[in-house]
């Protein structure tokens, strides 16, 4: 038979509070428990409560009770002394309505830990190149409730919808009207998952976005369909430098890509991303859906400087990752110019975000919406959705941070996968230097300088000088590694792990004497002279051949065409 007590930590359960110490405490003392305390007369309640010492927090004078703190002991007391008395464990309410759903990937990363200290992008800008956006609270204001989209631009007809200058923002003062103008359902999906404010609830909300109070500035540059151009896209890229300082704009995020058709320096979206990122704005690429391939890194991902983002999932257990892996889709390198592609990856597996039920994709696959507000989705554009908002997080946290120094931050901290045995469970060309690790790369570094060392993007750009990356393939087409000493090591056969699931553990050092920053750093370029010296037709020389499998044809030449197609990542199923 229940004891009172007994009967009270039953309702707890119940109730969902899993133990005493997981309920609602309000302003009672520390190490005290909130509970409303009920009976005939509030007078002999008072008296009951103060008898053990209990501490009153709230008066409930409409149904005789009060809201007190109670220790352990002062329960088991009250039970004894008062039996009349009825105890009910404090609950959290909240106003009426679908809650926003818990999203696993700000746990994922350590952001949700950042969101505790304060750090949520607050000040930050940023901008996503997509299909839209939606007009949805959860996008419009942060956390607090105050107004954040400060602009939508549509770079297929360059309109500026709606703008709002910082400082009216700052001020406190509503934004513009913001236009539902995505009509595939992409960008408001991607822009969601860096910086949706939507919450779990409660005292102690777990955030739905990487970054819940960061500015958010819509571009549209792709349709309904979610195609787009080189023209409107390298707009939209133009737009966002233009309007960098007026809007705050730190992070670009670019969750689409297109086949390579050129070298990285010669491919003129390209060439805006570079400018961006020159400019002082970190931009988060994509990988592409075409993997697990080889050289399957799409335009603009496969540019040396930028931040380029695989996807690797949770295996649909948030609480245990060791069963994670790399998804099977995720784009992998190297480069045609031999650079290691992605830099890292994030969550991308079976992604919730907001997305209106009328929008393309969600009619398309009515079964991933929950006919109200989200929709789940994989692909590296939510990879590298989620890798923006992290950035959005470090640029709060220290803003004198160049983008050359968060790209060597995230790198430095980056958590590899590896198997029981301790090697890596993915090749280097999969994974890169493994999974975000935002916390680490916010508390757990100081390094600045290890990103694109021996590259210069200013003379890139000029096209004085171009850059190929470390990465050669052999006759037998292995891909090996070479350092500045001539050895090689090997990378990857071509063939796709896949197994149960690799550990994400806290810090692997590199194979054959590769430790970050100290032999080898990460995006070191390789100058190409003497034996490795471009000529006039870009041929690579026979020191540094490349198989027959990725021949520069006419298929791979620029014509005069100024539509060149770009398309956002193409569906992939749920991991």
């Amino acid at each position: 038979m229940f004891t009172r007590t007994g009967k009270l930590l039953a309702i707890a359960a119940a109730l969902g509070a899993i133990s005493l110490s997981s309920i609602a405490q309000d302003e009672a003392p520390v190490g005290t428990h909130s509970f409303i305390v009920q009976g005939r007369d509030m007078a002999a309640v008072q008296s009951a409560v103060e008898s053990v010492g209990g501490s009153i927090t709230h008066r409930l004078g409409v149904i005789n009770a009060l809201g007190v703190g109670l220790t352990e002991a002062q329960i088991q007391r009250l039970n004894h002394d008062a039996p009349a008395l009825r105890l009910y464990p404090d609950q959290e309410a909240a106003v009426a309505g679908k809650p926003s759903p818990d999203t696993f990937y700000p746990a994922l990363i350590g952001a949700d830990k950042l969101h505790a200290k304060g750090i949520s992008g607050w000040g930050v800008g940023v901008a996503v190149i997509d299909t839209g956006t939606w007009s949805h609270s959860k996008l419009n204001k942060n956390s607090k409730g105050d107004w954040r989209q400060l602009a939508q631009y549509d770079a297929i007809t360059d309109t500026v919808m709606g703008s709002l200058p910082l400082a009216e923002i700052r001020k406190g003062n509503d934004g513009v009207a913001i236009y539902t103008d995505d009509e595939y359902g992409h960008g408001a999906h991607v822009s969601s998952i860096a910086v949706s404010s939507g919450n779990s609830g409660g005292k102690k909300p777990r955030y739905s976005g990487i970054a819940p109070d960061a500015y958010l500035v819509s571009v549209k540059a792709f349709d309904a369909s979610g195609a787009g151009s080189y023209t409107d896209v390298i707009r939209a890229i133009n737009w966002v430098v233009a309007n960098k300082d007026h809007y705050a704009i730190r992070v670009l995020n670019l969750s689409f890509s297109a086949p390579p058709r050129s070298r990285y320096w010669d491919d003129p979206l390209n060439q805006a991303v570079m400018a961006a990122w020159d400019a002082g704005i970190v931009v988060v690429a994509s990988a592409g859906n075409t993997g697990p391939a080889p050289m399957t890194i799409g335009v603009p991902g496969n540019v040396p400087y930028v931040i380029t983002a695989g996807a690797m999932s949770d295996n649909y257990t948030p609480e245990d990752t060791s069963d994670d892996v790399m998804t099977s889709f995720s784009s992998a390198g190297p480069t045609v110019d031999g650079f290691v592609k992605p830099e890292l990856v994030a969550p991308g597996g079976h992604m919730l975000g907001l997305m209106a039920a009328d929008t393309q994709i969600a009619i398309d696959h009515p079964e991933f919406h929950d006919a109200g507000t989200y929709f789940q989705m994989s692909g590296t554009s939510q990879s590298a959705a989620v890798v923006t908002g992290a950035v959005a997080l470090m640029l709060q946290a220290d803003p004198t941070l160049s983008p050359d120094d968060v790209k060597c931050r995230l790198i430095d901290t980056a958590r590899p996968a590896r198997d029981a045995d301790g090697n890596l469970a993915y090749s280097r060309l999969q994974q890169g230097a493994g999974m975000i690790n935002a916390f680490d790369a916010v508390y757990g570094t100081t390094a600045r300088g290890c990103a694109n060392r021996g590259m210069d993007i200013t003379a890139d750009l000029a096209g004085i000088q171009h850059y190929g990356g470390p990465v050669n393939q052999d006759e037998q087409g292995n891909f090996y590694l070479m350092d500045v000493l001539g050895e090689t090591h090997p990378l990857w056969d071509g063939g796709f792990v896949k197994g149960d699931g690799f550990l994400w553990n806290d810090g692997f050092l590199w194979n054959d004497g590769f430790l970050w920053n100290d032999g080898f750093l990460w995006n070191d370029g390789y100058l190409w002279n003497d034996g490795f010296l471009f000529n006039d037709g870009y041929v690579i020389s026979d020191g540094y051949l490349w198989n027959d499998g990725f021949l520069w044809n006419d298929g791979f030449l620029w014509n005069d065409s100024s539509t060149t197609a770009a398309a956002v990542n193409a569906w992939v199923e749920q991991e």
